[in-house]
């Protein structure tokens, strides 16, 4: 039987036509779904492909000094960055890297280093190439960018400092942040919001603060008000709408207010910077420090230490040459001497032992003390600085002509005990919490302190050393400045000051000056007064401030009462005071004495006080004196203290303050 191949054919054809038009249906009815149905939803998905949420640094708060002078604030920055996501091969990113080398200034080192960060960190987070670049480079780049996988040019902002040295050791400096500092930063933050470091929570929120210090704008105090307030400065971090092409660049930035950062605090200084950079100038390239305080309100109006770096060239990293120079430097332009720096104050403390002497009683005014130029104690020589001695002293003529045999006996006569309870009155043995790094506590020693610090008891010599302010006595100069302040102002001069709005710095364990007779607090100015003012003082050439009465009222005609003192920091030998002592000119630098004064103007109702020390400057009536008369003479004219401190409309931050520094 025959088959009926046209009717199989047709049946066929059926088939086929009913199938795919089933499938057609099928394929129809879906793409009506997508395009009429779910339209919206997958416009919104596909822009989402073009728009990414990158981190936004907050703006860093603003540092003003009392008068509303910036001295640290944030610039403009052309920076340079690529995301290693983007790249293919490991080949594409050293050709990228290597063709922007060709652009930009970049050493075979900093090119190796952007490799590194490439490969060991995630992929999303960019690597800041350089940044502070010229508007040519920045351009340059910008041009080849179409060429350039995932590499990005923007604009953000980098902190700035006009001052440049002047404010290095108060201010700091802001550097990209190490790991050390973002484990710190992420450790304080969840400790201020309450949460479990190894909860869900709280790995979320280490990853975010992690990712925004890894931005390349985004940077850490390092030191100083820097690093202190830097919760308060640094603001609340948000995000930013950017899109982006198929190359990961971004191509426009869209509105993102509802998720932008929150800029940080503004913080004013007490420090008038003007007075600041005088007394710097003053100095004349000589080491040293300098520390002025307003009597009536305690806020510090110099806090200066010389020599010192541009902390701008810290920001976007300072090359390890350039900071082994300064490591090297025999002048330590890194150490903060003013706060930092601990010395013997020596005869600058003979005040401290006059006020001991006497509150207890070991002295009267009139007490005589014969001074040839040497004194035996405990079988041994104790010499004056003065080879062939001052003749008969009392405590007035002792400060003036600064007679250390005078002290010697009185040191003696008191014991170190009331010596101690009296310099701790006074303000020394205090570390003083400004809202800085750092900081030194000093040395008031007595029995206990030599016993627990170096296991031995204190002897009857020691206490002689102490009289002159020298042996195991030591002090900073804010320390020495407060000392000076209070003899300026007695019981009503404030606790010292720095930071006067945008952080509150508490300082609970400051000992006040409590208990002095008035007699004896003018015994002591009378003996500062002499010193710069009687025929013998020992620093009478620097005590007119006023010579040609050009001071406006009432500081017409001023003169500054003082205390010179010169701290030794050899042992002299009884061999070379036998052959005669070496003049510090004949010595090397380091072995060289440091020459100290303080001193208080007006002298007869003080406004300022202060201290300058001149690290191996020789004589501290010589050398140390001009310069601090130089300064008040500038603080009396211009009276920062006379006017409010600059407000800024920033609001008060609570920061706790740290016990340690950096490293």
């Amino acid at each position: 039987m025959s088959r009926d191949w046209t009717r199989q054919f047709v049946n066929r054809r059926n088939i086929f036509w009913g199938a795919g038009g089933l499938v057609f249906t099928g394929l129809a009815a879906r793409l009506a779904e997508l395009q009429l149905l779910r339209r919206e939803e997958y416009e919104t998905a596909a822009e989402d492909n073009q728009i990414r949420l990158d981190p936004a640094p907050p703006r860093r708060g603003i540092i003003y000094d009392r008068a509303g002078r910036i001295i640290a604030s944030n610039k403009r920055n052309f920076y340079v960055t690529l995301r290693p996501e983007m790249f293919t091969s490991g080949r594409q990113l050293v050709d990228v890297v290597d063709r922007l080398s060709a652009i930009l200034p970049l050493s075979d080192a900093r090119k190796a280093s952007i490799i590194r960060d490439a490969a060991n960190q995630p992929g999303f987070l960019d690597i800041l190439v350089a940044d502070d670049l010229t508007w040519e480079d920045f351009a340059r780049v910008n041009v080849m960018a179409p060429e350039l996988v995932g590499v990005s040019a923007d604009v953000g902002e980098l902190r700035a400092y006009p001052y440049v040295g002047a404010f290095y050791h108060t201010i700091g400096y802001v550097q990209k942040a190490n790991e050390n500092d973002i484990g710190r930063m992420i450790e304080a933050d969840l400790a201020q919001m309450g949460i479990d470091p190894a909860s869900q929570e709280g790995r979320t929120r280490a990853t975010t603060i992690r990712r925004i210090y890894k931005h390349p704008q985004m940077r850490v105090g390092k030191q100083g008000v820097e690093y202190f307030a830097e919760s308060a400065l640094k603001g609340k971090p948000g995000k930013q709408r950017v899109k982006v092409n198929a190359a990961g660049r971004i191509i426009d930035r869209l509105a993102s207010d509802d998720i932008a950062a929150t800029a940080g605090s503004d913080i004013v200084m007490s420090i008038d910077a003007e007075l600041q950079t005088l007394a710097i100038e003053s100095f004349g390239g000589e080491a040293g420090s300098c520390v002025v305080i307003d009597t009536r309100t305690g806020e510090i109006v110099v806090l200066a230490t010389t020599p010192a770096p541009d902390p701008n060239e810290f920001v976007s990293g300072i090359s390890q040459r350039a900071y082994d120079a300064l490591l090297a430097d025999i002048q330590n332009p890194l150490y903060h001497k003013a706060y930092d720096g601990i010395y013997p104050p020596g005869s600058t403390f003979k005040v401290v032992v006059a006020a001991a002497a006497l509150e207890t009683g070991a002295m009267s005014p009139e007490t005589r003390v014969y001074c040839s130029g040497r004194a035996w104690y405990y079988d041994r020589p104790y010499h004056c600085w003065k080879r062939e001695g001052h003749g008969s002293m009392n405590m007035h003529t002792a400060l003036q002509n600064s007679c250390d045999c005078y002290f010697y006996e009185a040191a003696k006569r008191i014991g170190i005990e009331p010596i101690a309870e009296m310099a701790k009155k006074f303000g020394l043995g205090h570390r003083y919490e400004l809202g800085l790094t750092g900081g030194k506590q000093g040395v008031v020693p007595n029995d206990e302190w030599k016993r627990g610090r170096i296991g031995e008891p204190w002897y009857p010599g020691d206490t002689i050393s102490v009289g002159i302010g020298q042996g195991y006595m030591s002090a900073s100069p804010v320390q020495l400045a407060v000392m000076t302040a209070r003899v300026a102002a007695g019981q009503a001069c404030p606790n010292p000051k720095l930071l006067v709005s945008g952080i509150e710095v508490p300082d609970n364990d400051v000992r006040e000056l409590e208990g002095l007779d008035m007699a004896t607090m003018d015994r002591l100015r009378a003996g500062m007064y002499a010193v710069t003012s009687e025929a013998g003082g020992t620093a009478v050439r620097a005590g007119a401030l006023d010579p040609d009465n050009t001071l406006p009222p009432p500081y017409t005609g001023a003169r500054m009462a003082g205390k010179s003192g010169t701290a030794q920091v050899r042992v002299i030998s009884l061999a070379e005071r036998a052959t005669g002592v070496l003049a510090n000119s004949e010595l090397p630098y380091k072995l060289r004495d440091h020459a100290l004064f303080v001193a208080y103007a007006p002298a007869e109702n003080p406004r300022y006080a202060g201290v300058v020390v001149v690290e191996h400057g020789d004589s501290g009536s010589r050398v140390a004196a001009p310069i601090l008369a130089n300064v008040l003479g500038a603080a009396l004219r211009n009276d920062p203290g006379a006017k409010p401190a600059y407000s800024p409309s920033s609001e008060l931050a609570q920061v706790e303050p740290h016990e340690s520094e950096p490293t």
